[in-house]
């Protein structure tokens, strides 16, 4: 009986947990605190991707809002988020440019990931973090509000039970 309380503790203490630290690594004692690096008026760091079909997106050519999802695909705040998202309006809003940037994820996680959730945007392998980075140390998903100029509107962590509410220009 106590092994079978042992392991429902330790279930509930990794679902509750969230998706702050990287899969399999950490614990809530060492868990950082959530720092974003960019902040409403900040240009966006990182204006050029390739997106997993091979495309280059510059946010600069096109005059829409934008907004970057930065996401695991093994998160379940990342898969609800995704979930929320296309079922919105905004999903389909021909004056939103969305682009998905998966932390720590490849190609093939990445369009596998495409494929069951439906998804019709970009999506961004940032296999080595190197994106995420420039934009927050931990927490997913994260979502960055961007204007037509490119500069941060808002930033959002997707912890929440439907941060896609919180998606207001």
């Amino acid at each position: 009986m106590r092994a079978i309380t042992l392991i429902f503790s330790s279930l509930l203490l990794l679902i509750t947990s969230g998706c702050a630290m990287n899969a399999g690594h950490g614990t809530d004692q060492d868990k950082p605190e959530y720092l974003t690096y960019v902040k409403a008026g900040d240009k966006v760091p990182v204006t050029q991707f390739i997106d997993t079909q091979g495309n280059t997106i510059d946010l600069s050519e096109s005059s829409n809002n934008k907004l970057l999802i930065l996401f695991a695909t093994w998160c379940h705040d990342s898969q609800r988020t995704m979930k929320h998202l296309t079922a919105s309006d905004l999903y389909l809003s021909p004056n939103v440019d969305i682009i998905g940037i998966g932390r720590e994820e490849d190609k093939q996680a990445l369009d596998k990931f495409a494929e069951e959730y439906e998804l019709n945007f970009a999506l961004v392998a940032d296999t080595d973090r190197s994106i995420y980075n420039q934009f927050a140390n931990t927490g997913i998903p994260r979502l960055i509000l961007l204007d037509a100029d490119n500069n941060v509107v808002k930033t959002i962590i997707g912890e929440t039970e439907n941060a896609i509410k919180e998606v207001v220009w």
